[in-house]
């Protein structure tokens, strides 16, 4: 009996080892496991990632799984979902940090458990992450800068409204737009020191106080920048409840169909697009290579481009600014 027992126990053993070894890879039916986590899952330029991390998923062979916070300022729901996919034992982690020190933690726990890392979109201090899949934030905010000034005429109050503290990739934005405009004489910037939030509720708050604190409806504000898709929404609708949208010129960055839509009534001047639907497909690509041992770069960047009322109908620039997400996310 005994005998039994150990006979049938020892291939049980092997086969229950075999599972928790594949889980712990992060493996799911032989299939690679990718957790890929945003800042947030309802802005639409976080669908457009999603879509370009799936496209990546099909061609490769391999699963993700996507989850994030719903808003874009809950950093602990953030901390949360990383620190449970490590416990998962996923095989690996694609990530854009809500802060660019509140995530630090969690990732370190994660590359202790043998889990690589890779950061999307906004950056992560310290090096333990493989590599970093962005915009060239500081470079698209100094493009947003030259292009104000040109529709500026070179002069005139300046007014930006930033998004929030710790946020790496919209204070990049930031700060290579007022490094473009702070050198260019005839612009003063009469107020940089405003943060919208994460949600387009109070970015039209601070919005509608930074426009009656600048007297903007008097002249007293010609041009507008806004770093991301709830502040540029969020001040588009405070002009437009002002009656001053179209009066002053306003760059934003990122896209929606709202946004859009102002673009095309020229309540909006322009968007920097970054290319979403690309920045999911390499993140998700450049894990998997690093899941596979390759050597990878550890700075891929994926673009900036000015859209305007001019150039939306160019192929390229329709493709950033509609791309076809339901072929991926089948909503």
């Amino acid at each position: 009996m005994h005998a039994r027992k150990r006979a049938l126990f020892g291939p049980i053993a092997i086969l229950l080892l075999l599972v928790t070894a594949l889980g712990c890879k992060g493996e799911k039916s032989g299939r690679t496991r990718i957790a890929v986590i945003p800042k947030g899952t309802t802005h639409e330029f976080w669908k457009s990632v999603h879509a370009g991390a799936v496209k990546a998923s099909q061609e490769l062979g391999v699963d993700i799984v996507w989850k994030g916070p719903l808003r874009e300022d809950d950093l602990k729901a953030q901390i949360d979902v990383v620190q449970s996919f490590t416990a998962q034992g996923v095989a690996g982690m694609v990530v854009a940090p809500l802060s660019d020190k509140g995530l630090v933690g969690a990732v370190h726990q994660a590359v202790q458990a043998k889990i690589p890392v890779v950061i999307f979109d906004s950056d992560l201090q310290g090096q333990e992450h493989t590599s970093f899949v962005a915009t060239d934030n500081f470079a698209a905010g100094q493009l947003a800068g030259r292009e104000l000034v040109k529709l500026a005429g070179g002069k005139g109050k300046v007014v930006i409204l930033r998004y929030n503290e710790g946020s790496a990739s919209t204070t990049n934005r930031e700060n290579g737009f007022l490094d473009v405009v702070k050198k260019t004489p005839g612009i003063q910037v009469v107020s940089d020191n405003q943060y919208g939030g994460a949600t387009t509720e109070t970015a039209f708050s601070t919005s509608e106080n930074l426009l009656n604190a600048t007297k903007a409806g008097e002249a007293g504000v010609d041009a507008i920048f806004c770093p991301n898709e709830s502040t540029t929404f969020g001040m588009l609708l405070a002009l437009e409840k002002a009656g001053i949208a179209g009066k002053i010129k306003f760059v934003g960055f990122d896209s929606s169909a709202k946004l859009v839509d102002a673009l095309k009534q020229g309540h909006i001047d322009g968007l920097v697009l970054q290319n979403p639907f690309k920045m999911g497909y390499l993140a998700v690509t450049t894990m998997s290579r690093v899941i596979k041992g390759d050597k990878v770069e550890p700075r891929v960047d994926t673009g900036a481009t000015f859209v305007t009322k001019q150039n939306l109908d160019d192929p390229e620039v329709h493709d950033l600014v509609l791309p076809d997400l339901k072929k991926w996310l089948k909503e």
